[in-house]
């Protein structure tokens, strides 16, 4: 008698373990189902003395010191010495998403490439031309001349929940049609060092990619296509635990446009950005940080002539709620140019609602940005700085003028970060003319409560709170 607790425990033991299992998904037929959908992408690229690096850095447009050194695109990419001749390819990944040859994948694993080969999961190898590509979302539309191909089944992004099992197939390191399976960590990710160009919500999840899997489709459990494999969080070029998928929702939009015209347009409002904080939510009356904070105005973009101001903090925007200001830009781009949007702005303590026009994204290089210096002209104040008056060559372009920060010691100023260098335009939601009349403004700042300033610093403007003890 005395054996029968220990053999029921046994059982129990033993049913709780099978009903564990059995709650487990289950791959194999997802697999059977979606394999011959998937691609296998070679990039030929011919590059004259120039040398190749192995996992290209995730932003290489953006200043090295502006990248955080873990994020590296996943394709695979091998070192060369400098010789005019064709390197060894790039290898990626891809899925079919119509029967008669077109396919979708990542920009960076085609981006120029010299000639692009697919081959099939029935062992055929295909040349690909370029339909389209597109740079801020990281994708590219291939056609290969063929029929009747197996195609995937397109998904929801929308739909899919934080904690669903999501399975990637791919090519990492060479090896086809690799399949890994995690759940999906977050969603609505925007990665480091993109800030006001950031237009794609990121799919983050713990599905393990490695180089090769880029531009491979990410599945739900029902086979559908809900992600394309983008970027992986690394320190050694491999998985580490973290990879970010474009949503299929954006990819579509991205796919529909680049089938009709072969690029993209997206919204712009023509305004630079920054999040707010405890500190610069209370210097506006605002009951909680949230929004997008703007910090400068295109004076020949959408935003000019539209009513909203500088210091305005944007909560929504087409009744969608902007909580973090990176929402902004991804809601933004994906609104049609030349259409009306209504925005609901902080100002002042209250929220104003304005409609305006929205226009389309400019080049890159074409997108505003501030430059300024400055003269000897030194005056102490409150604040702990000492500022000097702008050359008029050398002023701020939006139609601010400012102060150049010369020196500065303890104080509100250093606690707020302000450093020398920076430029003040705005002094609690005054603008800076000069040095003179920002010493007046200064003088009549109240004591223990936030106060917002607008600085430029290396050409680029963003707001800080400080706060002046009694």
């Amino acid at each position: 008698m005395g054996k029968i607790p220990v053999i029921l425990a046994s059982i129990a033991m033993m049913v709780m373990s099978t009903s564990g299992r059995a709650e487990l998904p289950e791959f194999t037929s997802l697999v059977k189902k979606t394999s011959p959908t998937v691609v296998n992408i070679s990039a030929e690229r011919v590059r004259e003395n120039r040398n190749f690096r192995q996992n290209d850095q995730l932003y290489d447009q953006l200043p090295e010191e502006e990248i955080p050194e873990f994020f590296r695109r996943f394709f695979r990419e091998i070192p060369e010495t400098r010789l005019p001749n064709p390197a060894p390819p790039s290898m990626g990944s891809g899925f079919i998403i119509s029967s008669d040859g077109y396919i979708l994948t990542n920009n960076h694993v085609v981006d120029n490439a010299d000639e692009i080969i697919v081959a099939l999961s029935d062992r055929r190898e295909l040349l690909a031309e370029v339909v389209g590509k597109d740079e801020l979302s990281d994708l590219a539309l291939l056609k290969i001349d063929a029929e009747d191909l197996p195609t995937v089944e397109i998904g929801s992004s929308a739909d899919l929940q934080v904690g669903e099992w999501v399975v990637a197939i791919g090519s990492p390191f060479g090896f086809e049609h690799s399949v890994t399976a995690g759940i999906v960590s977050a969603k609505g990710r925007s990665l480091p060092g993109m800030n006001n160009d950031n237009y794609v919500p990121y799919i983050q999840s713990d599905v393990a990619i490695n180089p090769g899997n880029s531009g491979g489709p990410l599945f739900d459990l029902e086979g559908r296509v809900v992600g394309i494999n983008s970027q992986i969080l690394t320190r050694s070029g491999g998985f580490l635990g973290l990879s970010f998928s474009i949503p299929v929702d954006v990819a579509m939009e991205v796919v529909q446009q680049l089938k009709e015209k072969g690029s993209v347009s997206r919204g712009y409002l023509g305004v630079l950005i920054q999040g707010v904080n405890r500190d610069l939510a209370e210097s506006f009356g605002m009951d909680r940080p949230q929004g997008a904070l703007i910090n400068a105005i295109s004076p020949d973009g959408p935003a000019a002539n539209s009513g909203l101001q500088v210091g305005d903090v944007i909560v929504e925007f087409n009744g969608q709620p902007i909580d973090l200001y990176h929402d902004l830009p991804m809601v933004v781009g994906r609104t049609q140019a030349e259409s009306e949007a209504d925005l609901v702005v902080y100002r002042d303590g209250k929220k104003v609602t304005l409609t305006m026009k929205i226009g389309a994204l400019p080049e890159r290089e074409d997108r505003q940005r501030f430059r300024s210096s400055g003269s000897e002209k030194t005056s102490w104040n409150r604040l702990g700085i000492q500022v000097v008056d702008l050359e008029d060559s050398a002023r701020p372009e939006q139609g601010n003028e400012g102060v150049l920060v010369q020196r500065i010691t303890e104080g509100p100023a250093m606690e707020a970060g302000i450093l020398p260098g920076d430029v003040i335009t705005i002094l609690n939601r005054e603008a800076v003319h000069d040095r003179e009349q920002f010493t007046d403004l200064v003088k009549d700042l109240p004591t223990n409560v936030s106060i917002p300033v607008l600085i430029v610093r290396d050409g680029m403007p963003g707001h800080r709170a400080l706060k002046i003890p009694e």
